[in-house]
């Protein structure tokens, strides 16, 4: 397999020096913060970058100048995998492969990067900075081949901007493997989880993906597809953007953003792409607001007038003099008029430019014109085109078989000007029926999609702890519930944890409750940034919150646990005054064949933190059957 002969020749991108180290020391067991943030603190590159990661909009917490707080911040995978993208954002800024573009390349990379990160925190499908890291590795399979095939893909490139088939294709035939293979092994190879890797190779076309609607991987395969026409906009700025304005509006729809929320989150992701740009030395295109974008398309349609209807029309006949005098009647009508001289090149022309009439000879050699409008209806564009038949004489047979074919109307040669005024009224009638169906439909679906929005709204509402932004106590409990019953289903582990903070209400006593909203909302960052990607962290109430750790047995739990007492400790959250220290209890509790349900699971973690509490607070204990021991600090 090409991939394996790259990896033994050592010609797949890989990151080097600082970049490298850090990789090594987050691959270890004992990985610790501190170790992470020694190694990080010798490239002052990297170390402002992870700071202006930790201070970026999808943090809502204070400010960070501790290259260690940013890395507790952020967590020690997504550090892992945004110092690589770094990395090889340093490495290869250009290269041996003449029709690679490096710099559009990383342009893209980053672009495609940021709109993944802000659609994450829109989401929550996912973390905001591992969706960063992952969209800007996105597509570093389609650097590894122009780096280990210059010339190979230099002509792969040529002959996919030519056409001569898809670039996937192409790329397959001359390399025998494509840039979205190459991407997943590359991704795996880098330690980047599978529920990640796997929505990055679909992310080009998700429709294959096989993914169930409403799951986890189906909404982030969609975010990458989304995060990815954001970033093409990037790269065809000065293009027309009529096409790709729409497709980004009706794939916003889709989640639930109208047109100003869909503006106002791609100005935002621009803004930060031009941000960045300076603080990674890669070039960016000027892009227009979205709002000016949005009227460019617009003012790019054609709106025809509704006192005098002009429309497309397509006249097939074989006789020069007939197809001459025919485009002249319907010119000074109004219409634009496309002729051809056969079914053949009728259809060709068809194709092309979407007539709303065609005017067709009945009477065209082995039955051409009946064997045209069996074609054209066949279609989908061809089945609303209002079709005209051109005959000698009534012949009852022929027209009947015409009919049959899905002819709409007939008129006898030699055509009178009357005549055909009078058929192209009733073909006018037909197109505004149509279009004002089509009106109907699309207004329909705006009033889906709105009701859709505020439903959303409303459940997100419902499911949101305000002053936090974690999930509250129902939806919590919700998590737990199903927790439970696929821990039954298919006999996995299921362990809670229940946090609470130490002597709050001294806190309030002493500082005032905006500093407690302060620490409940620093200490619910820091809860979800410690806690295991797949863990659900909500707030319970008060200064509980409750961690629902599914399919993880009691080992793991306690280590996370335990680095998140460590991460809150660090904390030293104030209103510009004092600093308060802030401490955690954590009760830990693991599901057991005598607990009846969930309930019970969550009164055993409860047990343990009261015991936590009574041995002196700040520490970690676990509920074990019949007992509760607890760890020290």
């Amino acid at each position: 397999m090409p991939i394996e002969q790259l990896r033994n020749g050592g010609q797949l991108p890989s990151p080097k020096g600082v970049a490298f180290a850090v990789m090594e020391v987050c691959r270890k067991e004992d990985a610790t913060m501190d170790a992470v943030a020694n190694v990080v603190q010798t490239d002052p590159a990297l170390s402002g970058r992870l700071l202006r990661l930790a201070n970026s909009a999808a943090h809502a917490a204070r400010a960070l100048a501790s290259v260690r707080e940013a890395i507790v911040r952020l967590g020690l995978r997504t550090v892992r995998q945004v110092t690589l993208g770094f990395s090889l954002v340093d490495q290869y800024r250009d290269g041996p492969c003449e029709a690679f573009n490096y710099q559009d390349f990383w342009s893209r990379s980053l672009l495609m990067a940021l709109a993944a990160r802000e659609l994450g925190t829109l989401s929550r499908s996912a973390s905001p900075d591992d969706l960063f890291g992952c969209g800007l590795l996105a597509q570093v399979g389609s650097l590894a081949l122009a780096t280990a095939y210059p010339a190979e893909y230099s002509d792969v490139l040529r002959r996919a901007e030519r056409g001569d088939d898809t670039l996937v294709a192409l790329e397959r035939e001359c390399l025998q493997i494509d840039h979205n293979e190459c991407t997943a092994e590359l991704l795996s190879d880098y330690g980047i989880p599978k529920a990640l890797a796997e929505p990055v190779y679909y992310h080009e076309r998700p429709e294959e993906s096989g993914f169930v609607e409403g799951s986890r991987p189906h909404a982030m395969v969609h975010l990458f597809f989304l995060a990815s026409r954001i970033a093409d906009l990037g790269l065809a700025a000065e293009a027309d953007p009529g096409e790709r304005i729409s497709e980004l509006m009706f794939l916003g729809g889709k989640i639930g953003l109208d047109a100003d929320e869909l503006g106002a989150l791609v100005d935002r992701i621009v803004k930060d792409w031009r941000e960045w740009s300076e603080l990674l030395q890669v070039p960016v295109r000027f892009i227009h607001p979205f709002a000016r974008l949005s009227k460019t398309a617009a003012a790019a349609k054609p709106v025809a007038s509704s006192e005098a209807p002009s429309f497309r029309v397509l006249v097939i006949e074989d006789d020069p003099s007939g197809r001459l005098l025919l485009n002249g009647m319907l010119s000074r009508l109004g219409h634009t008029v496309y002729s051809a001289a056969n079914g053949e090149e009728g259809l060709g022309i068809a194709l092309e430019v979407q007539p709303q009439v065609i005017l067709i000879d009945g009477m065209l050699p082995d039955d051409e014109g009946l064997g045209f409008c069996r074609a054209l209806r066949a279609t989908d564009w061809g089945k609303p085109v209002y079709l005209l038949l051109l005959i000698d004489v009534e012949a009852d047979g022929r027209l009947a078989r015409a009919f049959e074919m899905g002819v709409d109307d007939y008129l006898i040669k030699p055509v009178s000007v009357y005549a055909l005024r009078a058929r192209i009224r009733a073909a006018a009638h037909h197109v505004m029926l149509l279009e004002a169906w089509e009106r109907d439909r699309t207004q329909l679906r705006q009033f889906a999609a709105e009701l859709a929005i505020t439903n959303r709204r409303l459940e997100h509402a419902a499911l949101t702890d305000v002053l936090t932004g974690l999930p509250n106590r129902r939806a919590g409990m919700d998590a737990l519930a199903r927790a439970w019953s696929a821990a039954e289903r298919n006999a996995q582990p299921l362990t809670v944890m229940l946090i609470d903070v130490d002597r709050f209400k001294g806190i309030n006593d002493d500082h005032g409750h905006a500093v407690g909203d302060r620490v409940l909302v620093e200490v619910g960052v820091a809860l979800k940034g410690a806690a295991r990607a797949d863990d659900h962290v909500c707030r319970m109430g008060g200064e509980e919150f409750l961690v629902v750790c599914r399919n993880a047995d009691v080992e793991p739990v306690l280590v996370a646990a335990e680095r998140m007492r460590e991460v809150v400790r660090s904390l030293r959250p104030g209103d510009g005054g004092a600093k308060v220290r802030v401490t955690v209890s954590i009760g830990v509790a693991a599901r057991e064949a005598g607990m009846a349900d969930a309930n019970a699971l969550v009164m055993a973690a409860d047990q343990a933190l009261y015991a936590a509490k009574h041995a002196g607070r700040d520490r970690v204990c676990l509920a074990a059957p019949g007992q509760v021991c607890h760890t020290q600090p």
